[in-house]
């Protein structure tokens, strides 16, 4: 997809990086620009005019996730700033920041992974019937996702010492996949104890139990 925008500033290079921000290029050198206007100083600042150019840039699946979180943001007059970063394993991480961006993570962040669904859908929706590369979108509001994880660890390490004292197995409520992962991540590092999954897709629960057979 294409993206292009008319921007003006006292010089050209001044006009390329503020057409850079807009179009939320990486660098300079990523755009291609036509200059339209060139500056002039004018007579002792009469007749002055600012450069002006127009610019275009080719963006990725990535750049339509951004876009659809900034508008959703911009929509519903939530005050936060939007920006995005390389994630692990070649991810694009999305990151909202804001007073009032708290709204959009819900009950323990099911509203949250609404919208990093919406957003890597938006991610690697067809161009012109065309299918592009393979984006993965991961999308956090104000550093939700790092607190939840040191919630369901200490969760995890807790269940586990209650299984170990009380001899008996513990079933967790329900978890999305991501939430799962963390729980069996955890419990891994715990002498003693192991975990399994039971349930539908949509119900899956993890059960700690006792596992005298594990050698750690």
């Amino acid at each position: 997809m294409k993206k292009e925008v008319i921007t003006t500033a006292k010089t050209i290079d001044e006009a390329v990086a503020l057409a850079v921000e807009e179009l939320h290029a990486p660098s300079a050198d990523k755009i291609e620009y036509t200059v339209l206007e060139e500056p002039k100083k004018g007579l002792f600042g009469i007749g002055a005019t600012n450069a002006k150019i127009s610019a275009s840039y080719i963006v990725g699946g990535e750049a339509n996730a951004l876009e659809f979180i900034e508008k959703l943001i911009s929509d519903m007059n939530i005050d936060a700033e939007v920006s995005m970063t390389d994630g692990e394993s070649g991810e694009k991480k999305i990151t909202v920041n804001g007073e009032g961006a708290s709204i959009l993570i819900g009950h323990h962040g099911d509203t949250l992974d609404s919208l990093q669904y919406l957003a890597n859908l938006a991610a690697n929706k067809r161009e012109n019937g065309k299918k592009g590369d393979f984006v993965k979108i991961s999308v956090d509001i104000e550093g939700y996702r790092a607190k939840r994880e040191e919630t369901l660890r200490a969760l995890a390490r807790r269940m586990a010492a209650k299984v170990q004292k009380y001899k008996k197995s513990v079933m967790l409520e329900p978890m999305n996949p991501y939430e799962r992962r963390i729980i069996h991540s955890e419990i891994q590092n715990i002498d003693g104890v192991s975990t399994n999954s039971i349930g539908s897709e949509n119900n899956r629960k993890i059960v700690i139990f006792l596992d005298t057979t594990s050698e750690k």
